[in-house]
């Protein structure tokens, strides 16, 4: 097996692990409270505005939307993780298929995975800082890997067959 399907599977596996292990942290001890406020602050926002208190609705609905970015990144970058996890495995299966050279091969494979961490941890790390550092983390990861993922997907259709050829018309 060569190293870059070494690299995506045994990549794949450490971020399938580690996203779900952060899955796991963060339904046990994040996420049923982040319902509970995303629950009370929009209750209370429509309870506040139904008694004419839009200041305080405003307020209630405003803790409502903070609440909602954070849940939405970090349920995001958990879910991006063990599903870009899934990806680097199933590319590790089939990575002998892509035309390119062992050296080239490498490389995608690195920024497959690269792109794979960067990513999600870009979109989590915003749940913090909602500055600009964050996002160009996101970005960046995510430029490396589509970039990666349109050189494997020139590879595969540039692939030479593999075996004897198959047969089409006959049932």
């Amino acid at each position: 097996m060569s190293g870059a399907r070494k690299l995506l599977i045994a990549s794949g596996l450490a971020l399938a692990l580690g996203g779900m292990g952060y899955g796991l942290y963060y339904a046990v001890f994040i996420e049923h409270q982040t319902l509970d406020r995303l629950g009370s602050s929009l209750g209370s926002g429509f309870a506040l505005a139904g008694g004419r208190d839009l200041p305080g609705a405003r307020a209630a609905l405003a803790d409502f939307a903070a609440a909602s970015y954070v849940y939405v990144r970090q349920v995001d970058a958990h879910g991006h993780w063990i599903g870009l996890s899934m990806l680097l495995i199933l590319f590790g299966a089939v990575f002998h298929l892509v035309s390119f050279s062992d050296g080239v091969k490498i490389r995608l494979s690195v920024g497959l995975v690269l792109g794979a961490i960067v990513f999600p941890l870009g979109v989590l790390l915003e749940t913090a800082n909602r500055g600009w550092g964050p996002k160009l983390l996101a970005i960046l990861g995510s430029a490396i890997l589509t970039l990666a993922l349109l050189c494997v997907a020139v590879g595969f259709a540039i692939a030479r067959p593999e075996g004897p050829p198959v047969e089409r018309g006959r049932s």
